[in-house]
């Protein structure tokens, strides 16, 4: 397994090797790592390879280091493409995870002046505020808030945006929903959000604003959302 003839440097050697063995499933998630000194005695090489190849792995999001107890098989992310324009509940159903919500409140508020602009309306028109928990097998990924506007989308209950909010929009209203603009920042976790997501206050989050359009160009939906930056990644394809 190691080959200490090899130009390939040895430390990349074994973060492939533990790479692998997560890969196949034979480490699993919140599995404990032997120490830096048993794999160094095993393989006959130098602690500070070792931590290399940790420290690689811990990058790559493989691993997780946890003061004072060690370093840990980490739990592996959600990665969702950019390209196109789902729903979470479609996104998780296209991984066989099976999507869900816990409502914090759902409830129709007068428009603030933030939330008149992205929707493009006048302040103090009625919006639903619908705060929840998005859920993927039971494990919260994100705390999501969104603003819609009730003259546009009318109907909303809290059964329908907890089976699929776009599919209510399109199937049910006759409306095709065309594009979307996101902001994503990463940032940490406030004491809220961290209650929420089950995570660390100052734990670092990815927060993003969405505006969804229409058709016709018309927005209908402002979204604020602070995902879990260890379960949660987003990938984009580019061409030149």
């Amino acid at each position: 397994m190691i080959n200490k003839n090899s130009p390939i440097p040895i430390y990349y050697q074994l973060a492939e090797h533990i790479k692998q063995l997560i890969e196949k499933g034979d480490l699993s998630p919140g599995d404990s790592l032997p120490a830096e000194r048993e794999y160094a005695e095993q393989y006959q090489i130098s602690r500070m390879t070792v931590r290399q190849a940790f420290t690689q792995l811990v990058n790559a999001g493989y691993l997780s280091r946890r003061q004072g107890k060690g370093t840990f098989v980490a739990e592996r992310k959600l990665e969702q493409p950019l390209q196109g324009l789902t729903s979470f509940t479609e996104d998780m159903k296209a991984r066989g995870l099976e999507p869900g919500n816990e409502f914090i409140h759902f409830q129709i508020i007068p428009a603030t002046s933030q939330i008149s602009q992205h929707l493009s309306i006048q302040e103090d028109e009625p919006v639903y505020e619908i705060k929840r928990i998005r859920l993927a097998d039971n494990v919260p990924m994100a705390l999501e808030t969104n603003y819609i506007s009730a003259n546009l989308i009318s109907g909303l209950t809290e059964t329908i945006v907890n089976q699929s909010l776009y599919g209510y929009i399109e199937e049910k209203l006759g409306y095709h929903i065309e594009e979307a603009t996101q902001i994503i920042e990463s940032t940490l976790a406030s004491p809220i959000e961290a209650k929420y997501l089950n995570i660390k206050t100052g734990a670092p989050i990815m927060s993003i604003l969405r505006n969804t359009f229409l058709e016709d160009g018309t927005p209908f939906e402002f979204v604020i959302s602070a995902y879990r930056a260890d379960r949660y990644t987003f990938k984009i394809h580019m061409k030149r």
